[in-house]
């Protein structure tokens, strides 16, 4: 059986990203990009979806960090389109639900081929540390537009703005490791009536 990996570049004048993604993997990540707090929820994503992520980004971090967390999740999004193909045999669809001490997330993923954001989340704060919440939003728009996808997310409850995103990328990781499964009772089919996604 084949490893489903691929490694995707993009070049702006704003950013420059490589990302390797192996759906097949063990979990490992290594990540440089400059946004400490985005590489522990990308940490987050390869541990809990047992993939290996290799990213690297060089951004206009100096103005803010929309444009590199934005980037870095199309890019994401572009890698994982390419390593799953045609999309034959997986089970389609991902859901989660993870908590961490007060905070509790639900995610729930389809790559139906038609990308779409729809999320049910109130931070509590606008920052962690130097990281302006806004940017998930961005971070996983850029993702489902480019994979395809349409994602759901709920944070439940949560008090502490830190818990609330980390359930919400440990879910995310959780909801896409069921998605990209292999489905051995699909086989080689695609999971959807149209024929193909």
């Amino acid at each position: 059986m084949t490893t489903r990996n691929a490694t995707v570049s993009r070049d702006t004048l704003e950013t420059q990203i490589i990302v390797t993604v192996n759906l097949d993997g063990s979990g490992r990540c290594e990540c440089d990009t400059g946004v400490p707090f985005l590489e522990h929820m990308l940490d987050q994503i390869a541990r809990h979806g047992l993939v290996d992520l290799e990213i690297s980004a060089r951004g206009d971090i100096e103005i803010d960090d929309h444009h590199t967390v934005e980037d870095i999740g199309i890019t994401l999004g572009q890698a994982v389109a390419k390593a799953l193909g045609e999309k034959k045999g997986i089970y389609r669809y991902g859901h989660a639900y993870v908590p961490l001490d007060e905070a509790l997330s639900r995610v729930v993923i389809d790559f139906s081929g038609r990308p779409g954001l729809v999320t049910q989340v109130e931070f509590t704060r606008a920052r962690v540390g130097m990281f302006d919440v806004d940017l998930v939003f961005e971070f996983f728009q850029g993702f489902v537009n480019h994979a395809g996808a349409t994602l759901h997310i709920d944070n439940l409850r949560g008090q502490n703005t830190h818990h609330q995103a980390e359930t919400i990328f440990k879910a995310f990781g959780r909801a896409l490791r069921m998605a990209v499964t292999r489905d051995e009772r699909l086989g080689d089919v695609s999971p959807s009536t149209k024929g193909s996604l």
